[in-house]
């Protein structure tokens, strides 16, 4: 017997709109994963510039791609968000250790990532409730 509050199912609304919040960084990520594992220029000299050697941007951008692929899929969403979590921190860190000023973009994406999952999936609503 299980001790557990049942998961409530989100309306549609909050569903759909945790889809679009889900699928508009992952659009970005995909891109940025392709990016990476076709080793354009652009991101070879950008990476290198943040003290990536270039035989890293392979595993970089399948770490990256991996998470996008594991947080599109329902069962597997979670984890999915735990890994770019991981992957957007370490963005983050490489944005302030270069004194860019965009550190804040990655930490917005990981924001929206986890707040689209929060809306689609009733699972999280039990582990994290809104208090009233």
């Amino acid at each position: 017997m299980s001790t557990e509050p049942p998961a409530a199912a989100p309306n549609k609304v909050s569903f759909w709109i945790g889809w679009v919040l889900s699928i508009l960084p992952c659009l970005l990520l995909l891109m940025s994963a392709t990016m990476k594992l076709s080793q354009s220029e652009a991101v070879v000299k950008g990476l290198g510039e943040g003290g990536y050697d270039p035989n890293t941007i392979v595993p970089i951008g399948l770490a990256e791609l991996t998470g996008t692929i594991l947080y599109l899929v329902p069962q597997t969403a979670v984890l999915g968000a735990i890994i770019l979590v991981g992957y957007l921190g370490g963005a983050t860190a490489t944005h302030v250790a270069a004194g860019d000023g965009m550190f804040w973009s990655p930490v917005l994406i990981a924001v929206i990532l986890w707040l689209g999952l929060y809306l689609r999936e009733p699972r999280l609503r039990v582990l994290v409730p809104w208090r009233k």
